[in-house]
């Protein structure tokens, strides 16, 4: 077991809460990752990092091996379980995610902090596919919220899809009505005035 306790990430949660509820093999973990929607919080588009989260949970001693099956349909199946160590870290990961915001670095703010290499009406462009990206994202969300209460699920399985739906309508509105002061020439600049601008920046005594 290593000395070092593995570092928490969003998927790594994820494979230690499924195995809380019962032992699962790879297949069965990434299975019902995307069969509860969890695919819409966790990236599991690559198989390869699945399983070395595994490896890295069983190498800290989180996870162990239950048993080791196969069958003719499948290949040999590793069936991991959660150890009493993987049950206090999923808890403590899970109190601190909840509980302390943590710097994180999306590509769009980073794109926004150099959207000075467009004009506004390139920038203008850009974000308006943006914001019909973002009208159907929210479209499915709210589909997916209707059939999650049609089938009679309490609230708490929800909560992840309903703060989706919340941050998605939020980005929405400001994205539509940058895209709006960019039309209407509220946002404007000149490549004079930037060009000042990064001459003075590195200047001593410019902040």
């Amino acid at each position: 077991m290593n000395a070092t306790p593995p570092r928490s990430s969003p998927l790594a949660l994820t494979v230690l809460a499924l195995l809380h509820y019962k032992p699962l093999h790879p297949y069965g973990i990434q299975r019902l990752i995307k069969d509860w929607g969890k695919e819409q919080v966790v990236n599991v588009s690559q198989r390869a990092s699945l399983y070395r989260t595994i490896e890295r949970l069983h190498g800290a001693g989180l996870i162990e091996v239950l048993e080791t099956g196969r069958d003719q349909l499948y290949p040999e199946r590793t069936v991991y379980e959660l150890t009493d160590g993987g049950r206090e870290t999923a808890r403590t990961w899970l109190e601190e995610m909840l509980a302390t915001p943590k710097a994180e670095f999306p590509e769009f703010p980073a794109a926004l902090s150099n959207l000075l290499l467009l004009s506004p009406e390139e920038m203008a462009d850009r974000l308006q596919l943006r914001a019909d990206a973002l009208a159907q994202k929210l479209e499915g969300i709210e589909s997916g919220l209707l059939a999650e209460k049609a089938q009679g699920l309490p609230r708490v399985t929800r909560l992840e899809t309903e703060y989706l739906r919340a941050v998605t309508d939020a980005e929405l509105e400001w994205v539509r009505g940058v895209v709006k002061d960019l039309r209407a020439g509220r946002i404007t600049w000149t490549p004079e005035v930037l060009d000042a601008f990064a001459e003075g920046a590195g200047e001593p005594g410019q902040q």
